[in-house]
């Protein structure tokens, strides 16, 4: 029996990708495994790293749940909560940040990545591994469902909880093992799939919003049956891992005839194949108030997990 853990960032509505790279995976992981706490966070302080999301940072949070349940997921099963109902992670950032090197978080990926990109670096974005730690160790998680991008913040939580036992000789925190998520979908331009990058396919968006992001997708200049060329053909590659490899006899006619047929296939499997969670995310998200419901009765239960957990760090570091 194990304690399963997962999050996305409320950065806005969850895109197709994921969708089929995590929601739908945490819904077959936990019915196939013994887990004895299953907990789907929203990272609603992570997400403001980048200050464009502070406006809409609260009702991005009540989409983000409206679409796991769209999907399918069981409210009654999982405990759903809000990174900033619980204060305690952010207690345990800071105790986290005080035996962490600073100079090893400027050797993280995401960091290098993002100095890369803009000249302003805020301290989030510096230390988001180690709220990220919080987040998997206060919540006594043993499984984790993280993309390959994060396998170095799960490291990191592993290090940081290996020392903190160290320290004071005691086996407060356990150590998180990751899940994963192999089964990514290419965002519009080949690359994975990303707000950030503008290429995404956006499930629950107007039919008219989904078929411009379709007509997006990069494609070759000639469409070519050969195992090698097929593996790079992005749209062909979307279509596959919707609908299945028996129906790639299907596409490559389409796009034989022309991408545009192609896409337009594409359209029609998505809204066919997706309308029961398009109808059943509108009906969520008109009602919020079941939605704050499930987020407090989550913070509730959290609460009664991080109290034993925190207790014990301020022991250990005599602040209690």
């Amino acid at each position: 029996m194990y304690n399963f853990l997962t999050g996305i960032k409320s950065t806005g509505r969850p895109h197709l990708g994921n969708v089929i790279g995590v929601i739908y995976p945490t819904i077959f992981l936990t019915k196939l495994t013994k887990l004895t706490k299953n907990v789907i966070l929203i990272a609603n302080l992570h997400s403001l790293t980048n200050l464009k999301y502070i406006k809409n940072n609260k009702n991005n949070a009540y989409k983000i749940l409206a679409v796991w349940l769209a999907c399918g997921i069981d409210s009654k099963q999982f405990i759903f909560y809000r990174q900033s109902d619980i204060t305690e992670v952010t207690e345990l950032l800071w105790f986290f940040s005080i035996i962490y090197p600073y100079n090893r978080l400027k050797l993280v990926h995401s960091f290098k990545e993002n100095v890369k990109k803009q000249q302003r670096i805020n301290t989030g974005i510096l230390t988001y591994p180690i709220l990220m730690a919080a987040d998997i160790l206060i919540s006594k998680a043993e499984l984790v469902l993280v993309g390959k991008d994060q396998l170095q913040h799960l490291e990191i939580a592993r290090q940081i909880a290996k020392k903190i036992n160290n320290i004071i000789a005691k086996k407060i925190f356990t150590l998180p093992q990751s899940i994963v998520i192999e089964n990514l979908i290419p965002g519009t331009d080949g690359t994975k799939m990303s707000k950030t990058k503008n290429n995404i396919i956006d499930l629950f968006a107007s039919k008219k919003e989904i078929k411009k992001q379709i007509r997006k997708i990069k494609t070759q200049k000639q469409f070519s049956h050969k195992k090698k060329e097929l593996l790079k053909d992005n749209l062909y590659n979307i279509y596959i891992r919707l609908a299945g490899k028996e129906k790639k006899e299907k596409i490559k006619k389409k796009c034989q005839m022309g991408y545009e047929h192609a896409k337009e296939e594409l359209y029609k499997l998505i809204i066919n194949k997706f309308k029961r969670e398009r109808n059943l995310y509108k009906y969520y998200l008109k009602r919020k108030n079941k939605l704050e419901t499930i987020f407090k009765k989550g913070a509730k239960k959290m609460k009664k997990i991080v109290n034993s957990t925190i207790y014990e760090v301020r022991k250990a570091f005599e602040c209690n």
